[in-house]
């Protein structure tokens, strides 16, 4: 068991000396004695120091002082013979008010705390059995200024009699309840509550309300009627008084965050300061305590029939030490009695001839011994209980006892609960891995045999547990389950209500015992089979956690992020975020940090891939597609070894090794027929795939495997450079455009058609060679259709290229290329030269009409603006130049020789275009010989026209005329809008008060002005408000206008 504390007597009676010990009192450094003589002894309690340790609290610094003789434990300075007449039987003290209380000849009695000599008995507490004390900082509800507040509640009988001290005055005023049975014990559970132990339950009193509250507990502690009467089913010994057996007296006690525990008989009962019942399974005890009590952390309880002091966790309720105390029957717990205050302040222990101290064992210590004992759950409870300033280091502790409580279970086949927990405390992943054989954790295991001396043997966390004790504390669990002693502190496994903090803290050994044979008695049998499947499946949830973790403070290039980011981690998550994480210390050295952590991510990356392969093989392509850290070579070695090729590709992608990959890609691709392993490698695609997904710096490489899709699906392989994605788009042109044409001229010139057509590149020289490409094809493919098609309409749009290297490219004399040197002469300028090829050349005579609409059509957009006068003039202007269908109209009529006229087109012209041609210049460019009745459609063209003009001048003077009506309406009427210009017509009122906007000055019966705004200024004012004060513009328009 625990050595917690050990007790010293520090007062024992003589032989000669028969009065025995009723009650006793601690504060400070004096000890209180009531005897059953009425007598009290005052004794002072010198500290003993302790060669073998330090009491909790104790500063690490203090030196035993220099004496040759060992003082005694305390020494008796004065004796009160005369206190009371019959014996003490309880006492207090109010320090504030310092006055010493005691409950003597069934009265309540003040004392002075000095002099010891009786101050005023209170009368009212006749019969008095028992009282409590209390002290509390209370606010003023009126001032708000804080004071003690101290109270004094007294059982008589049936009641509850209530004093109070408003600092250290006694107040006049008393409170007075009687409740329906005889009060036994008291006990206060806040500064307004208080916990009445009777024979038939519990009450609480509310002292400010005096409400009451029943306590329903179970058995004899109380509770709604047809409730079970004992905690087995059984009858309790208050149901056996018929007997003759003592009625056990109602305890209670205080314990830590509020709560507090009742007992009566074997039965108890957890509640919450406002009496409400906790959730928590019932202490085991076998025999009804004598008294309980609460010194931080542990409850303790006084087994008077055995002599025998119980220590307990009051979180698991387990026997933690059991302390042997011959005939004790007192116990008294100094307030405070939790959290720091408490720390290394030792409780007594009284029988009737001897006093013991309780000395407190450092909490490391007991931190120690419970985990080489085995009780680890104890342990991390008792961690979590203890305040962090009282240890050294509580997180690395506590963290590395539940990693070695993990362990443990792991060695056990409880693989979930073992990496649940290692998850929990984020457990360096190293020691996690190292519990799986070679096939799983790798070189690691040898490496850890290996690095012995190399590795610093100073941890750098102090009281962290050994190898050694590890191994010890299996051996003893190990021993435990094989014996199976049974421990009835701890059979039950509670549930997570019923601790205080939710942790699974079910001792190991205990739940081993729960567990099937098979799986207790061989630990040592190797991880294999089944059980290692179940054991990496829970491991890969424990490595995808830890891989998260790192990628807070890796980048995915491996470079370790912002120092501030890091340093926050840390800070916010504690050590176990960041430090821990590796595979070994790592110093304050940035560099050396970022290699540890590498170290780290490349350790978890490879054994999470290594748990795939053994558990779920598809799965581990999923882990190539993020970013990673795998090993390469154990990668590839395993891949390769099982055939999955996709995966390997997947991953060399990821790692930046794109040669390999490509290389297996074109392995595969070329082949014949399609391989068993990788059927999906077979052919261009998955290698057209990969390519598109280069970045442009590798365009080495993608023009290097790019040229065996093209040859063996152009339309796939163009893909590479025509696909709608970043890549394709940002990679170098000119080079791409020189591989494509070794290949083949029409891959270069779709791609060149993609870039212009669709990606508007705009660069002289690809539109350039584009049209080269053009005309090498054509010359090659004589009457390809769409071939010519795309030349004309390239050589349209397109005004990129040079015109003159285009026209020197085009043969003249060449049938095909005729339309493509209109085309080009069109872009010159050259009309009539491309006018000349439509009609002389290719007769095409819709094409020259054509040619010439475009031209028309082109120039008057050009030269068209918002501002110009639309011509009204029926005549032609002598200036004007000729139209280009005036120069198709003098090809066809006066061609160049040995061509002839040709009159058919040229009358179509005529009549169609006729308005478009002027008269004086067009009549002259037809022979007189030619008949007028040929004309007429041409004459018609042009009266119509000039009719056109007269009608649109009427109808615009029709127009104008009628805005000038409008005009002259709202001049003379207004537009007839509120608010608006009312017209010369309209009115203004000049009163009394209104004033010139200008001066400001009254208008009275002055000459005024009416501005168009209806605004009104004196006369005189009119040309200022005009032009403003300044006389350069006008002036803004005032509020008083």
């Amino acid at each position: 068991m625990l050595s917690a504390f050990t007790a010293r007597p520090i007062v024992e009676q003589k032989q000669r000396d028969k009065s025995r010990i009723e009650t006793i009192l601690a504060y400070g450094d004096r000890l209180l004695v009531g005897l059953h003589t009425g007598s009290l002894r005052i004794y002072r309690v010198n500290e003993i120091y302790d060669d073998a340790g330090e009491q909790n609290g104790a500063p690490d610094t203090e030196e035993r002082p220099a004496s040759q003789s060992k003082p005694k434990p305390a020494d008796l300075l004065r004796e009160q013979e005369k206190f009371s007449r019959s014996k003490i039987e309880q006492l207090a003290i109010i320090k504030e008010a310092n006055i010493l209380i005691a409950l003597t000849d069934y009265h309540v009695a003040i004392y002075d705390l000095q002099n010891y000599t009786l101050q005023e008995q209170l009368t009212r507490t006749r019969n008095a059995t028992t009282f409590a004390v209390t002290s509390d900082i209370v606010k003023d509800t009126t001032t708000g200024i804080p004071s003690i507040v101290s109270q004094l509640a007294v059982a008589v009988k049936r009641k509850v009699i209530l004093w109070s001290w408003h600092d250290s005055e006694l107040s006049s005023e008393t409170g007075e309840l009687t409740l329906t049975a005889t009060v036994k014990s008291i006990t206060w559970a806040t500064g307004t509550n208080i916990i009445c132990g009777m024979d038939s339950g519990y009450i609480m009193i509310n002292t400010t309300t005096q409400e009451t509250t029943d306590i329903v507990g179970p058995g004899s502690i109380g509770g709604a009627p047809g409730h079970e009467s004992g905690r087995f089913g059984g009858v309790g010994v208050t149901g056996m008084t018929y007997m003759g057996m003592k009625v056990p007296k109602p305890l209670a006690t205080r314990l830590a965050d509020g709560e507090l525990l009742l007992a009566k008989d074997i039965n108890t009962l957890f509640i919450d300061s406002n009496g409400k019942a906790l959730e928590k399974r019932q202490i085991p005890w076998h025999v009804a305590p004598d008294a309980i009590g609460y010194s931080y952390p542990y409850m303790l309880a006084l087994q008077p029939s055995k002599g025998i002091l119980e220590v307990r966790n009051p979180s698991t309720l387990s026997l933690l030490q059991s302390i042997s105390l011959p005939s004790a029957n007192l116990l008294h717990v100094p307030q405070p009695n939790v959290s720091l205050a408490h720390a290394g302040k030792g409780f007594l222990v009284a029988s009737d001839r001897c006093i013991w101290r309780m000395g407190a064992l450092d909490y490391d210590s007991q931190i120690d011994e419970l985990v080489e004992k085995g009780r680890l759950d104890e342990a991390i409870s008792l961690l979590g209980m203890l305040e962090d300033a009282l240890l050294k280091d509580k997180e690395g502790r506590l963290r590395e006892i539940q990693m070695l409580k993990a362990q443990i279970l792991f060695d056990m086949r409880r693989y979930r609960e073992a990496l649940d927990i290692f998850t929990e405390v984020a457990a360096p992943p190293e020691r996690v891995i190292k519990l799986y054989p070679k096939m799983i954790a790798g070189d690691l295991i040898e490496a850890e045999s290996n690095r012995g001396s190399d590795v610093d043997s100073e941890p750098d966390e102090v009281h962290m547990v050994t190898d050694e004790v590890q191994q010890s504390v299996v051996d003893r669990i190990k021993a435990d389950v094989k014996s199976d002693i049974p421990d009835s502190a701890s059979t039950y496994s509670p549930k997570k209500n019923d601790l205080g903090d939710g942790s699974d803290v079910v001792s190991v050994a205990p739940s081993i015992r729960g567990a099937k044979h098979s799986e207790t008695i061989t630990p040592e049998k190797p991880l294999e089979g089944k059980d290692l499947r179940s054991a990496v499946s829970e491991l890969r949830n424990f490595l995808v956690d830890t891989r998260t973790k790192l990628q807070r403070f890796l980048n995915p290039d491996g470079t370790l992020k912002q120092a501030e980011s890091v340093d926050n981690g840390s800070k916010r998550d504690g050590k176990a975020a960041f430090e821990t994480l590796l595979v070994a210390p790592a110093s304050p050295v940035g560099s050396n940090r970022e290699h540890k952590l590498r170290e780290t991510a490349k350790l978890v990356d490879t054994t999470l891939f290594r748990a795939y392969m053994l558990a779920s093989p598809s799965l581990a392509g999923s882990l190539f597609r993020i970013t990673n850290f795998c090993d390469p070579e154990v990668v590839t070695e395993k891949l390769l070894e099982t055939g999955r090729y996709n995966d390997l590709v997947d991953f060399f992608h990821g790692k930046g090794l794109h040669r390999p990959a490509l290389e297996l890609l074109k392995k595969y691709g070329q082949a014949d027929d399609a391989d068993e392993a990788a059927p999906a490698l077979h052919g261009p695609r998955r290698t057209v795939s990969y390519l598109q997904n280069l970045p442009p710096e590798l365009i080495n490489l993608i023009l290097e495997f790019a040229e065996w899709p093209l040859k063996q699906d152009p339309d796939l392989g163009m893909e590479i450079f025509l696909a709608d994605t970043e890549n394709a788009e940002t990679l170098p042109r000119s080079r791409v455009i020189d591989f494509l044409e070794n290949i083949d001229m029409q891959l270069a010139a779709r791609y060149l058609e993609h870039i212009i057509h669709e990606l508007n590149d705009l660069t002289p020289e690809f539109h350039q060679h584009l049209l080269q490409l053009y005309l090498n094809m054509l010359k090659d493919a004589r009457g390809d259709s769409g071939l010519k098609k795309k030349l004309l309409g390239f050589l349209e749009r397109s005004s990129q290229y040079s015109t003159a290297r285009a026209l020197g490219l085009l043969p003249r004399n060449d049938p095909d290329f005729y339309e493509a040197r209109a085309i080009v002469l069109s872009k010159m300028g050259q009309h009539k030269q491309a006018l000349e090829i439509y009609v002389f050349k290719m007769e095409d005579h819709d094409k020259a009409e054509a040619y010439c609409n475009s031209v028309h059509l082109k120039e008057d957009s050009t030269s068209a603006s918002p501002n110009r006068a639309r011509r009204v003039s029926t005549t032609d202007p002598d200036e004007a130049q000729p139209s280009i269908y005036h120069t198709l109209l003098s090809l066809y009529l006066s061609p160049p020789p040995p061509n002839k006229p040709n009159w058919g087109p040229a009358l179509s012209l005529l009549s169609r275009h006729g308005a478009r041609l002027p008269a004086s210049s067009t009549l002259d460019l037809i022979p007189s010989t030619l008949p007028v009745k040929d004309l007429e459609s041409y004459f018609r063209g042009r009266i119509r026209s000039a009719n056109s003009i007269v009608s649109e001048g009427r109808v615009v003077v029709g127009l104008r005329k009628s805005e000038v009506v409008r005009a002259q309406a709202t001049l003379l009427l207004g537009d007839g809008l509120p608010g608006a210009q009312g017209g010369r017509n309209r009115r203004v009122i000049v009163g009394e008060e209104r004033v010139c906007g200008v001066c400001h000055k009254r208008l009275g019966g002055s000459v005024v002005s009416v501005l168009p705004d209806n605004s009104v200024v004196h006369y005189g004012c009119t040309n200022m408000r005009q032009r403003g004060p300044d006389g350069v513009g006008p002036r803004r328009r005032s509020q008083w206008d």
